[in-house]
């Protein structure tokens, strides 16, 4: 099993693409990058009350403000860098809001692959492309096994049915027209981590409420998902731009998860949030239907473990408290952007 530091070496002096930099994963990725030593240049659209806190990113990152489901943009933004990896990580990301705005979604989780497939296919000097997706792109059957990479891609949502056409999309450029360079596709599972401000989401709406001091309502308290911190997935899809881009034959689909002890209820992840933020306290709320949502989701990612030799570095417990810490250190008027570099240096170690 090679080191990550080894594989963060890697990216010194490169010329990193970024899309959805402004986001939650796309500003972890974007440190990670800068405090390697990479030439990071992000596209995005402008940062709104959900981006993270901007210091984040502070030094090392070029920004660029953009929409990717607009294919002059993307593409002029693509050939004026002339990057060597491409991390595509740019979406409409929340599955109840796919419901309220389908066309929206659909615009920029399928068109938006569509548009930035056709930059790197312009650009001769791309050399890796990751186009990250969801663990919510197979047929959910909510069995107990974990999906793996072969199965039917079928997501139920508008969200998570976009995600699976980006996968499509992505697997057709491959054969098509990317003959030269490697495309992967990263099947996260559900990422929790400093910075998220989404709403829906269990931590953000948890931190909501313990700042007002409100009692953190659950919605969907049975609910198992494979929570991961924000660190793991974000360096396996760097492990993985790094590796295939000398070796054509890693490209692929791969699902990125936890261990399965780390895939647990949303219930959990609230009591584990309130042991680490004092005075939170939780309750279960009564259902009162809404828009579909799953509740059993495991992954199966023997794939990447066994091909990169890749393993989670970090419990759910671990997971969370690290989550809070970054919040209570915000909240405590801390400089985000070294902290945020340390919690980076401290999991590495």
């Amino acid at each position: 099993m090679e080191r990550i530091e080894n594989v963060l070496s890697f990216y010194e002096r490169k010329k990193v693409f970024v899309t959805g930099h402004n986001g939650f994963k796309g500003s972890w990725m974007c440190r990670v990058l800068a405090d390697a030593g990479a030439d990071v240049c992000g596209f995005s659209l402008p940062c709104t009350e959900y981006s993270p806190f901007p210091s984040m990113r502070l030094g090392g990152i070029r920004s660029l403000e953009g929409d990717i489901g607009n294919i002059d943009e993307i593409t002029d933004a693509v050939l004026d860098l002339k990057p060597e990896v491409v991390i595509h990580m740019a979406a409409q990301p929340l599955v109840l809001e796919s419901y309220k705005d389908p066309v929206l979604t659909y615009r920029t989780n399928v068109m938006g692959t569509v548009n930035v497939l056709e930059a790197v296919r312009k650009c001769d000097s791309v050399r890796s492309v990751v186009n990250v997706t969801t663990d919510k792109v197979y047929r959910n059957t909510e069995r107990s096994e974990g999906y793996t990479e072969d199965e039917m891609l079928d997501g139920h949502d508008p969200y998570s049915n976009s995600k699976s056409c980006s996968e499509l999309v992505t697997a057709t450029y491959r054969r098509s027209f990317l003959n030269d360079v490697p495309v992967s596709t990263c099947r996260a599972g559900n990422v929790i981590g400093g910075g998220d401000r989404s709403n829906d989401r269990i931590i953000p709406d948890c931190v909501r409420c313990a700042e007002r001091g409100d009692t953190i309502t659950l919605r969907n308290p049975n609910s198992v998902r494979p929570y991961q911190h924000v660190l793991e997935p974000v360096l396996a899809y760097l492990l993985l731009a790094a590796k295939q881009t000398d070796n054509k034959e890693l490209e692929g689909s791969y699902n990125i998860g936890p261990d399965d002890d780390s895939a647990v209820t949303t219930e959990r992840i609230a009591q584990l949030f309130c042991e680490n933020w004092k005075g939170a306290v939780y309750k279960k709320a009564v259902s009162t239907g809404g828009p579909h949502e799953a509740g059993l989701l495991r992954l199966n990612c023997d794939r990447f473990k066994s091909t990169f030799g890749w393993r989670p570095r970090r419990n759910i417990e671990e997971a969370v408290k690290m989550t809070v810490g970054w919040y209570l250190a915000e909240r405590d008027g801390k400089d985000m952007g070294k902290f945020t570099s340390g919690q980076i240096a401290e999991y590495l170690r």
